[in-house]
């Protein structure tokens, strides 16, 4: 919103300097972005006197003058008929833009050197003179500029509204606020409306006024002026338009645009001949109805959006834009003046749908006065008769079929002043209020009931007056308080100390955290090769997806690492380790409708194991590394009893079979670890083998342990024997490990694995497998004797247990 001094002068006083005026717009919520001064161009248009004037010699309608600007003297090409030896003019400097957007340059005309320009008051946007240079008063100074000579000054505020203030998307509104600076009234204009030409009630002859949807249009007021002249504006109502960077059309749509601004109301003129049975009918549009604007182009309509037509056709889209069928053109004579109250939401819904944001639509979408349709008409009969020499018709057509009533709102001042931090005084409220036309009754000493004014729509409760109340005190009067906050520090959810700590020990192991979409593609579950039946398909569906590759929320975090993977892969960034922490959301029989929200750890590897660097050679990562993570990570958690075992195959759908392994823990699956499937893979273009672990973080996390006990390092050495069994190919290394820990030996610290090998010493059923028993005692030095028969017995009950053989050493 745009709004320069000189026209805000017309409706309050203004003491103030421009930046002042502004910082106090600003602290009344109308905050200030930018203050431009509109003359500041003439700051290089200088007075200046002609000394000399010759004919052209190669043109006989042009001169060529020397204009002293004080400093120089200047040759300038000129064709005005009045410039004469000794007049003051204005001399426009090159590089000067003017007001129609011209830039003033040096140049050459007709073979003779121009090095400025002398301009006509209407060039200069001073006046509306242009027949000739125009002659300044001889008592100026040569050599000074313009606007310091005629002391021009009219600073522009553009002030950044916020959406619940359509009150102030006028010159009345903002010069209200103005005034309620120094408790004032805003001066409405006066208007007198010429003497009619017929009697009253005659309107209704000429014309009518048919709501068929109240809801999208409450109010619609309809005025006639007849015997109009179409012609430009006078230079005061151009000079406005101007001011707030309208350019003028003609005097009429001038007049409707000018009342716009002034009031806030948007208004609209048809040509009444125009218009089929002269008279108009609001409704709905039907259903892919097209419609030519203005602008001359065509829109497609929707039923939810509101026409203005006439007896035949529609000849506006309501509140946004007047059609081509009905404008104003040079031959009109008779006009209809349109002064409406439209639905806040179908106009913005509208102005979307269409992509037209016009300043009717800025302000219908926020809400106009809805008894202010009346005024407004008449403000633009009364000028369009003024200056377009109209005859206006008496009477006026008002449908307004639910009239608005302002709402009572009960003000109880100590809580006003409790919510603010301030101690204002009833008075005081009062008077705050008051200033901007609120009208205020005292019930008693702390209650007050508040009337706001029908042009403020964003006023309905206690707290919307709270608020007037402590913008009008001043916002740098209310002291600046601190919370109380207790000394004793709540601890923080369980659930969020156990995600950071996952995150950081990720991070420490080398991977980098994701943060991928919970909107998926329907169609990532086909390239997963998850089963029909498969619980992860029946997905909850996105009402309005942003489009068809977000339709669905997720039930699995895995399609968003391998769209990063491919992201990835696509810049050349081949080695990779990412985890992500988030949320799928599983189908759930509930009566609610709501998803069953189950948090999920889940991570990727691909690429090589460590950078390729001169100390060490390419090596590609394998389903160990990806293990040895998961160990690394339930190590460091504190989580015993892990397992991991072979997944079925059956379960192998986007894993690959025999590479993946369960995740136990005391037999309960908590998860999956293992190579992503060659096919997954292909379905989303990827080159590289990669490999993958889920984690269900809800059926972790009672596995936790609630303390952490800590045991002395013992200062006795330890001792190691290893054990290779020779066993069938079916067992895993998991359980023979499993199985020496379960000893319940306490001399036992520790067992690790070394080596599994089949090949051709090893009958084709069996392999071998190689481990490390670590023997320690925290009370004293173990012997051989004592170590060797330990360890004999464990492995005996090796060899039984699995139908092993074994070789000691």
């Amino acid at each position: 919103m745009k709004a320069s001094s000189s026209w805000l002068k017309k409706y309050t006083d203004i003491d103030q300097n421009a930046d002042e005026l502004a910082e106090a717009l600003t602290m009344l919520g109308l905050e200030v972005e930018a203050v431009s001064d509109r003359y500041d161009f003439l700051n290089t248009v200088i007075v200046s006197r002609v000394n000399s004037v010759t004919p052209h010699p190669n043109a006989d309608r042009l001169k060529l003058c020397l204009a002293d600007i004080g400093d120089q003297v200047l040759s300038v090409v000129c064709g005005a008929p009045n410039v004469a030896e000794g007049m003051l003019c204005a001399c426009v400097l090159p590089g000067t833009m003017l007001p129609d957007k011209t830039v003033v340059k040096e140049g050459v005309i007709r073979g003779e050197r121009s090095e400025a320009m002398l301009c006509s008051q209407s060039e200069l946007g001073l006046g509306d003179d242009h027949k000739g240079v125009w002659e300044l008063n001889s008592g100026l100074t040569v050599g000074v500029s313009l606007k310091e000579a005629l002391d021009l000054a009219d600073p522009v505020f553009e002030i950044d509204l916020t959406p619940n203030r359509p009150d102030c998307l006028s010159m009345i509104g903002v010069a209200r606020e103005i005034a309620a600076l120094h408790q004032g009234r805003v001066k409405l204009p006066v208007i007198k409306l010429p003497k009619a030409t017929l009697l009253p009630g005659a309107i209704k002859e000429l014309t009518s006024v048919t709501i068929e949807d109240p809801d999208l249009c409450p109010r619609y007021v309809a005025r006639l002026v007849f015997d109009i002249q179409v012609a430009p504006s006078p230079f005061w109502l151009q000079d406005h338009l101007r001011s707030v960077g309208l350019n003028p059309i003609n005097n009429i749509v001038d007049i409707t645009n000018f009342v716009m601004l002034e009031t806030g109301q948007p208004l609209h003129a048809f040509d009444h001949d125009r218009l089929a049975e002269n008279r108009i009918v609001v409704r709905r549009a039907e259903q892919n109805e097209t419609f030519t604007t203005l602008d001359n182009k065509e829109h497609v309509l929707t039923d939810d959006m509101l026409l203005i037509c006439d007896g035949e056709k529609a000849v506006a889209i309501g509140g946004v834009m007047g059609g081509l069928n009905s404008e104003i053109e040079a031959n009109t004579t008779r006009v209809l003046i349109e002064s409406a109250c439209f639905n806040p939401v179908s106009i913005r819904k509208t102005s979307k749908t269409l992509g037209m944001n016009t300043d009717a639509s800025h302000r219908f979408e926020r809400g106009v006065d809805p008894n202010g349709q009346v005024f407004a008409a008449n403000r633009a009969a009364q000028l369009i008769a003024e200056i377009g020499k109209g005859q206006l018709i008496k009477g006026i057509v008002d449908e307004y079929p639910a009239p608005v009533t302002s709402k009572l709102i009960r003000l109880n001042t100590e809580a006003a002043n409790r919510r603010l931090g301030v101690h204002l005084s009833t008075a005081q409220i009062t008077e705050y209020l008051e200033s901007i036309e609120f009208k205020v009754k005292e019930v008693d000493t702390n209650s007050l009931k508040v009337m706001p004014p029908s042009f403020r729509v964003d006023i309905s409760r206690f707290e919307d007056l709270t608020e007037e109340i402590a913008r009008l005190c001043g916002y740098n009067t209310i002291a600046t308080t601190f919370p109380l906050i207790p000394g004793e520090a709540r601890s923080l959810n369980p659930a969020i100390v156990l995600r950071n700590r996952i995150k950081d020990l990720l991070n420490g192991f080398g991977f980098s955290e994701a943060i991928t979409y919970s909107f998926i593609g329907g169609s990532s579950y086909d390239s997963l090769r998850l089963e029909p039946n498969d619980p992860r398909r029946k997905a909850v569906g996105v009402l309005n997806p942003i489009s068809e590759e977000q339709n669905v929320m997720r039930t699995t975090l895995i399609p968003g690492l391998l769209g990063a993977m491919q992201h990835n892969l696509l810049q050349q960034n081949k080695n990779l380790k990412l985890f992500e922490i988030g949320s799928v959301f599983m189908h759930a029989d509930n009566n609610d409708g709501l998803p069953d929200e189950i948090e999920i750890l889940a991570g990727l590897q691909t690429g090589l194991r460590t950078a390729r660097n001169w100390q060490t050679s390419a090596q590609d990562s394998d389903f160990y590394d990806i293990k040895g993570a998961l160990e690394a990570l339930f190590n460091h958690l504190g989580v015993a009893n892990v397992k991991f075992t072979s997944q079925p195959s059956e379960l192998c759908h986007y894993v690959r079979p025999g590479h993946t392994a369960r995740i136990l823990i005391k037999d309960e699956v908590i998860g999956q670890a293992g190579e992503v499937h060659p096919d997954v893979l292909r379905n989303y273009d990827l080159k590289q083998t990669a490999f993958i672990f889920e984690i269900d973080i809800q059926r972790l996390t009672p596995h936790l342990p609630e303390t952490v006990e800590f045991q002395p390092i013992t200062k006795f050495p330890a001792i190691a024997r290893d054990v290779t069994l020779i066993v069938g190919r079916e067992k895993e290394a998991g359980d023979l490990l499993k199985t020496v820990a379960d000893t319940g030996e306490n001399l036992v610290e520790n067992v690790q694995l070394l080596d599994i090998f089949t090949g051709d010493s090893i009958p084709n059923d069996q392999k071998s497998v190689s481990f490390r028993i670590i023997y320690r005692s925290a009370e004293k030095t173990l012997d051989d004797e004592t170590i060797n028969r330990l360890h004999a017995k464990i492995a005996d009950k090796l060899r039984r247990s699995f139908d092993a053989s074994f070789q000691t050493r």
